[in-house]
């Protein structure tokens, strides 16, 4: 079944994507969820000529995920977090947690575009990848600090 997205899908597509899917998924929850039409050729035909009127938005909106990008590349977030023996933190770092630090060092990212390989469960290292627009990734460091204990 091809569909034209409504709007994001992780792990499928983005905004005006045609996408090919399974008859059921598309029927029993994307459309139902409004978060895509079939496409039908009057579909097409409209999301044509909808992205050509909108292309010079799209230019704009790629070139402020451009300049955020590009804002981040000389930056290290360093959270603190409580630690057990053997650096392993109690619970774990999150994409939350990372656009909390974002934002105090003055970058304001929703979490949502925060993208992490797996929770961060013990100090040290790591990347994260932030993801602006489809085309516009910036990766963050992101160190893992044992927090400071009072005696």
């Amino acid at each position: 079944m091809k569909l034209i997205l409504k709007e994001n899908v992780v792990e499928l597509g983005y905004k005006d994507d045609v996408v090919e899917v399974k008859d059921g998924y598309g029927r029993n929850y994307l459309i139902p969820q409004g978060k895509a039409i079939i496409a039908s050729e009057a579909n097409l035909k409209e999301l044509q000529e909808n992205l050509r009127q909108r292309a010079h938005k799209i230019a704009a909106i790629l070139a402020e995920a451009q300049s955020q990008a590009d804002a981040l590349k000389d930056v290290t977030v360093t959270i603190e977090a409580k630690t057990g023996p053997n650096g392993v933190i109690y619970g774990s770092v999150g994409a939350a947690h990372i656009a909390d630090a974002l934002a105090k060092l003055g970058h304001e990212v929703d979490r949502k575009l925060i993208s992490l390989k797996n929770p961060i469960k013990q100090v040290g290292e790591y990347v994260c990848t932030v993801k602006f627009h489809r085309d516009v990734n910036a990766e963050v460091p992101v160190v893992v600090v044992a927090e400071a204990t009072e005696e």
